[in-house]
C-alpha cells in the first residue's frame, strides 16, 4: 500500500529483468548518460534484435537514400525509353530529315544522291529518265529509314546511277509536304499563267523567296544540281525541258492527288521547273540578302 515501497519494488524488478539479458558479470551503470550505460544499452539492443532509435534528421536522410535507390532504376528506364531515335529519311517533313553536314537545311539523302550523280553521271545518257531496280531502291529506302546518320557510298547499291536517281525522285515524291508547299501551290500555278513575262518572273521569284527555310534551301540546292546536269546535256541529252518533264510532277504538286489538277496543271508544272533551271542564278541570287540590288529580269 505504501507508494514508496511499490516504486522500489518496481525498480528492483526492472533491474533483475535487465540483468537477465546483460552479459555475465556486467554491472549496469545507474547513470544512463555514462559511457558504460551507452555500451550496455547498445549490447542490449543488439541481443534483442532491435534497432536503435534514430533522430528525425537521420530518418529523413535514410528515407531519402532509400527513395533514391528505388527511383534510380525507374529513372534510367524512362531515359532509355524516351531516347530520341535517329531521323527517318522518307515520308517525313523536310525539317525532320537527317541534315546534310554542309547545309543543315538540306536533307542528307538529297546531298548524297546529287553528289553521286555529279561525280559519276554528268555524261550518263538519260540520267533521271531511266528508272532503277525497284528492289534495290526499296532496300536502300528501308536502310535509310532506320535512321542512318552516315551513308556508305562504297556500298554496291550506291554504284548504280539509275538506282540513285530513282531514290532521289522517290524522296521528293514521298514528302508529306511538297517542296512548293500546299499553301502556295495555287499561287505558283497562277503566277506561271501571268502573260507579262517580266511580271511572271518577279512573282515566281517572290513566291520562292517566301518558302520556309528548309524548303527554300532544298529547292535551291536541287535546282542548282539540275542546272549542272543540264550544262552537260550535249552528252547526257537531259536539257532543262527533259529534266522538267521528269521532276515537274514530282516537285510541283499537292499532298492530295487530285486527278483534275494533275491533268489541267501539268503544263504549268513542267514550265515552272524548266524556268527555274534555265534561270537558277537569278531566282536564287543572294544579292537581296546582302542588301544589293537584284539584277534585272533575264530575257526570256
Amino acid at each position: 500500500q505504501d507508494p514508496g515501497f511499490a516504486s522500489q519494488a518496481l525498480i528492483s524488478k526492472k533491474l533483475n529483468d535487465y540483468r537477465k539479458v546483460s552479459p555475465a558479470g556486467a554491472k549496469p551503470d545507474s547513470s544512463p548518460k555514462g559511457p558504460r550505460g551507452l555500451g550496455i544499452r547498445a549490447e542490449f539492443l543488439k541481443q534483442t534484435g532491435t534497432s536503435a532509435p534514430r533522430s528525425p534528421r537521420q530518418d529523413a536522410a535514410v528515407t531519402k537514400d532509400e527513395s533514391s535507390s528505388q527511383k534510380a532504376p525507374w529513372g534510367i528506364n524512362i531515359m532509355k525509353k524516351n531516347k530520341k531515335s535517329a531521323p527517318r529519311a522518307f515520308g517525313v517533313r523536310l525539317e525532320d530529315c537527317q541534315p546534310a553536314p554542309d547545309n543543315k537545311n538540306v536533307p542528307l539523302i538529297v546531298e548524297a544522291c546529287c553528289k553521286v550523280v555529279e561525280d559519276r553521271g554528268l555524261e550518263y545518257m538519260g540520267i533521271y529518265r531511266v528508272p532503277g531496280n525497284n528492289a534495290v531502291v526499296s532496300s536502300l529506302q528501308e536502310q535509310l529509314n532506320k535512321g542512318a546518320t552516315e551513308i556508305n557510298l562504297q556500298d554496291e547499291r550506291w554504284q548504280d546511277l539509275n538506282v540513285i536517281s530513282s531514290l532521289l525522285k522517290s524522296f521528293f515524291r514521298k514528302l508529306p509536304e511538297p517542296l512548293f508547299t500546299d499553301d502556295k501551290y495555287n499561287d505558283f500555278i497562277e503566277a506561271n499563267r501571268i502573260e507579262d513575262a517580266s511580271e511572271r518572273m518577279r512573282t515566281l521569284r517572290k513566291l520562292i523567296r517566301d518558302l520556309p527555310g528548309h524548303y527554300y534551301e532544298t529547292l535551291k540546292f536541287l535546282v542548282g544540281h539540275l542546272k549542272t546536269i543540264a550544262d552537260h546535256s550535249e552528252k547526257n541529252k537531259m536539257e532543262p525541258r527533259n529534266l522538267a518533264l521528269v521532276f515537274g510532277p514530282t516537285l510541283v504538286r499537292t499532298s492530295e492527288d487530285n486527278m483534275t489538277d494533275m491533268v489541267t496543271h501539268m503544263p504549268d508544272r513542267y514550265k515552272i521547273v524548266e524556268t527555274l533551271i534555265q534561270h537558277s542564278d537569278w531566282f536564287f541570287s543572294d544579292k537581296e540578302d546582302k542588301g544589293e540590288k537584284v539584277s534585272p529580269v533575264p530575257a526570256l
